[in-house]
């Protein structure tokens, strides 16, 4: 076999339609748009519009508000730092913090900090600075022998 003599397998490609072609290829005239108005021209988008009725979306009341100022944590599970120093990633006798679990690829940014949760088990002693943490997490940590420092910022559960 030559490179010249390479195809596809019969039948799993097929020519695209191609519109406005007359009518004898059955998508010509209005190309597949049906017939004249707004919506046969190109470039048209009208989300929402119920013809001239107010629109669902201007009947229905507005509820609640996005606060700008909310800190936006990441969350980082013990069974998943525990995964890291097993993997040889993260050292277990450093302290660990933000910058460490982002060089360890265990975080691709650390926006507002990181909050560590529980999930998963933490069987090696470690050295933990955070921007927050659950209670759960906290007891597991310093059950397993380490200790954890919180921010004082994200320590309000």
């Amino acid at each position: 076999m030559k490179l010249n003599e390479i195809k596809d397998n019969e039948g799993s490609t097929k020519d695209r339609i191609r519109v406005g072609r007359g009518i004898g290829s059955g998508k010509g005239k209005t190309g597949g748009r049906g017939v004249k108005g707004q919506k046969a021209r190109s470039g048209v988008a009208i989300n929402g519009f119920e013809g001239g009725q107010m629109p669902i979306y201007r009947r229905l009341p507005k509820r609640g508000f996005n606060n700008i100022f909310k800190s936006d944590f990441v969350t980082v599970s013990l069974g998943r730092i525990q995964a890291a120093i097993d993997a040889k990633k993260l050292d277990a006798s450093a302290t660990i913090d933000a910058a460490a679990l982002k060089a360890a690829g265990v975080i691709r940014r650390p926006k507002d900090g990181v909050r560590v949760l529980a999930d998963g088990e933490l069987t090696t002693k470690v050295s933990i600075d955070v921007a927050g943490a659950s209670k759960a997490a906290v007891e597991k940590i310093e059950k397993a022998g380490g200790s954890i420092k919180v921010a004082a910022v994200a320590a309000a559960e």
